[in-house]
C-alpha cells in the first residue's frame, strides 16, 4: 500500500570497499573475528515464525579450504517444517503487507546499517571460512553488495510506490496500487554470493510478501547470520522463514502448496527448468499464476580484437576467470583471441596464472581459496582431464588439483583448437578458462561463433581500442549477454550501477539490483474514482431529436 507520510529516501551511495591492507584497523578486526569463529562450533537451527526449530537431522558446516575443520552443525528440514513455515508466513503476511511502505523500508535500512557497522566482520569472516572467499572477495560480497541491496531496494521501493503512470481526466482520479502477491514466495539461494542469498528473500519481503528461504547447504554459516541481522533490525516473525534442507525436501512441498505465489531462484539451469515444469503441473491449484524469477547458468566470454592492449586483456582475464576460483555465474569461462596477439598474450597470461598464490583464506597473501566441495572438485578435475587427453586442446597453465586438505584446483588455462570443444561450451563453475584462437580476418565470423556456441546469455566482454570493432561486437553480441562490458572483465556488477541478469539459458533477466526486479513481487491494481457519477443510463446518441 502507499502512504501519505512525508518521507523521502535520497538515492544511496554504494558502500565503500575497505582495503584490509597491512596496518589497517579493519584487517586487525577481521583477523580477530576469524580467530573467534575458528574456535567455535555453533548449532544452526531452522527459523520458522521467529522460533528456532531443531530437527535432529544435521549436517556439518566445514571450511572448503580445510574440510576437516568443522565450524558447526546445521539442522535440516523437510515437508513437516515447510508446512509449518507456510502456516507462519500466511499468518504474518496480512499485517506485513498492510504496513506503510516506509515502515517496511526502515527495517531493511536498519539491517544495512547494522551490517555496515556491527556485523561487518562477523559476516565477512563467516563467508571467508564457510565459502572460502578471500577477505577482498568477502568484503565486496557479504558486506558491500548486501548493504547496497538493503539500501537500494528501499530506495527503489519508494520510486515504485510513487510512480503513477496514469492519466487523470476531468472529474476522474486514476491511480495504481501495488499489492503484494496472494500467498508466499519461495527463495532458493546459491552458495557463491552471500549478497545474493540475502537479496533473494529480501526483495519479495520488502514489497509486502512473506517468504520461505531455502539456503544452499554450503553457505549456511553466513546465511544464518543474515537472519540474526534481520531479527535485530526488527523484521517481524514469520516474514522470512529460514529452511535449510535438501532441495527437493524443501522445494517440492513448497511449490505443491496452493498458497505458492512465486519463486526467486539462483542456481543451475537444469534445476530451474525442473522447477518450472513442477509449477506448470500444479497450475490449476494456485490462486494466481506464480511469478517465476530465476538467474541460472553462464558460459561467459571475453572477446578480443587485435586493436586491444595485451596487458589489459591479460589482467582482466585472470581476474575475471580466477577470482573466487571462478565460482561466479559471471566468471570469464571462454575467450576468443586473434592469432596475431596470441603468442604474446598466452605468455603473459600463463605467467600470471602460474604466479597466483592459493591456500587458506586466513592467509591474506593468497589470491585464491578452494572450490566449494568434493563434488565441485571432482567435476572440475574431470574437465581438466578431458582437456589433457584430447588432441583438440592443450593445457597452457595449471591443470592440477589437490583435495587432501582442502578442495584446491590450480587456475587452469586451456587452449582449444576446436571452437566447440567441451570446455568452450559447458559451464564448469571453477577456475578453468578456455581460449580459442581465431584468424584476424575472421572477426565477424568469430563473433557469430561466439553468439551461437553457448545456450547461455549472462555476461560477456569486448576488448578493443578500435571503435568500429566495439560497435560491431556490441550489435552482433546483443542477445548473448544480459550484462555486456567494454574493455573490462565480465564480472563484478555493482548494485545500482549494472543491474544483473541474463536471458536464454541464463534466466529470466529480471535484473537484481534495480526496480525491475522488485516489480515482479507485486500485483498492480488500477483504481478509478469518479467524483460525480451519472444518475441516468441514457447516452446523448439516444436522443430522438
Amino acid at each position: 500500500m502507499t502512504s501519505n507520510a512525508i518521507f523521502t529516501l535520497t538515492r544511496p551511495e554504494n558502500e565503500p570497499v575497505l582495503s584490509y591492507a597491512p596496518g589497517t584497523e579493519e584487517r586487525m578486526l577481521l583477523k580477530k573475528e576469524l580467530d573467534r569463529q575458528l574456535g567455535m562450533n555453533i548449532e544452526i537451527p531452522l527459523i520458522i515464525g521467529g522460533k528456532e526449530v531443531r530437527t535432529g537431522n544435521t549436517v556439518d558446516v566445514v571450511c572448503p579450504h580445510d574440510h576437516k575443520h568443522v565450524l558447526g552443525v546445521c539442522h535440516l528440514g523437510g515437508e513437516k517444517e515447510v508446512n509449518m513455515a507456510i502456516e507462519a508466513a500466511m499468518k504474518a503476511k496480512k499485517e506485513w503487507e498492510e504496513m506503510d511502505w516506509h515502515q517496511r523500508a526502515s527495517i531493511f535500512l536498519k539491517a544495512g546499517e547494522l551490517l555496515s557497522q556491527r556485523y561487518r566482520y562477523t559476516m565477512n569472516a563467516a563467508t571467508m571460512l564457510g565459502q572460502s572467499k578471500t577477505c577482498h572477495q568477502a568484503e565486496i560480497d557479504s558486506a558491500c553488495e548486501l548493504i547496497d541491496f538493503y539500501r537500494f531496494n528501499a530506495h527503489y521501493l519508494q520510486e515504485i510506490y510513487r510512480t503513477q503512470q496514469v492519466h487523470n481526466s476531468q472529474g476522474v482520479w486514476n491511480r495504481i496500487e501495488y499489492r503484494a502477491l496472494e500467498g508466499f514466495v519461495l527463495a532458493v539461494t546459491p552458495f557463491n554470493f552471500t549478497a545474493i542469498a540475502g537479496n533473494l528473500p529480501l526483495s519479495p519481503a520488502i514489497m509486502g510478501n512473506a517468504v520461505l528461504w531455502k539456503p544452499a547447504s554450503t553457505s549456511l554459516l553466513s546465511n544464518y547470520y543474515i537472519m540474526q541481522v534481520l531479527k535485530e533490525a526488527g523484521l517481524p516473525d514469520g516474514i522470512i522463514n529460514f529452511l535449510p534442507g535438501n532441495g527437493g525436501n524443501i522445494g517440492n512441498p513448497a511449490i505443491d502448496s496452493e498458497n505458492f505465489a512465486g519463486i526467486h531462484f539462483t542456481g543451475s539451469t537444469g534445476v530451474f527448468g525442473s522447477i518450472w515444469q513442477r509449477i506448470a503441473g500444479n497450475i490449476r491449484k494456485y490462486r494466481s499464476y506464480p511469478k517465476t524469477v530465476g538467474e541460472t547458468g553462464g558460459k561467459d566470454f571475453i572477446f578480443v580484437h587485435n586493436s586491444a592492449d595485451a596487458d589489459e586483456v591479460a589482467a582482466a582475464a585472470i581476474r575475471g576467470a580466477f577470482e573466487y576460483q571462478g565460482q561466479k555465474c559471471s566468471a570469464a569461462s571462454r575467450m576468443y583471441v586473434p592469432r596475431s596477439m596470441w603468442k604474446k598474450l598466452s605468455s603473459i597470461m600463463a605467467d600470471m596464472a602460474e604466479s597466483i598464490k592459493m591456500g587458506d583464506v586466513c592467509d591474506f597473501t593468497n589470491f585464491m581459496g578452494a572450490v566449494i566441495d568434493q563434488k565441485s572438485f571432482d567435476t572440475t578435475m574431470g574437465y581438466i582431464e578431458k582437456a589433457k587427453g584430447s588432441s583438440d586442446a592443450r593445457i597452457i597453465a595449471g591443470g592440477t588439483g589437490d583435495d587432501s586438505k582442502g578442495y584446491f584446483v590450480r587456475p587452469t588455462i586451456v587452449e582449444a583448437y576446436d571452437p566447440r570443444f567441451i570446455t568452450m561450451e559447458e559451464e564448469i563453475f571453477a577456475p578453468v578458462l578456455t581460449v580459442y584462437v581465431y584468424d584476424d580476418d575472421k572477426f565477424e565470423e568469430t563473433l557469430r561463433l561466439c553468439d551461437s556456441t553457448s545456450p547461455y546469455a549472462l555476461t560477456g566482454a569486448i576488448f578493443a581500442t578500435d571503435r568500429k570493432a566495439i560497435m560491431k561486437a556490441e550489435i552482433m553480441l546483443r542477445h548473448c549477454a544480459g550484462n555486456f562490458y567494454i574493455n573490462d572483465k565480465p564480472t563484478g556488477a555493482v548494485v545500482g550501477q549494472q543491474p544483473f541478469g541474463g536471458a536464454r539459458g541464463s534466466g529470466t533477466n529480471d535484473k537484481a539490483g534495480s526496480h525491475m526486479n522488485l516489480l515482479r513481487w507485486v500485483s498492480p491494481r488500477a483504481i478509478k474514482e469518479s467524483f460525480v457519477s451519472p444518475k441516468k443510463f441514457e447516452y446523448p446518441f439516444m436522443d430522438e431529436k
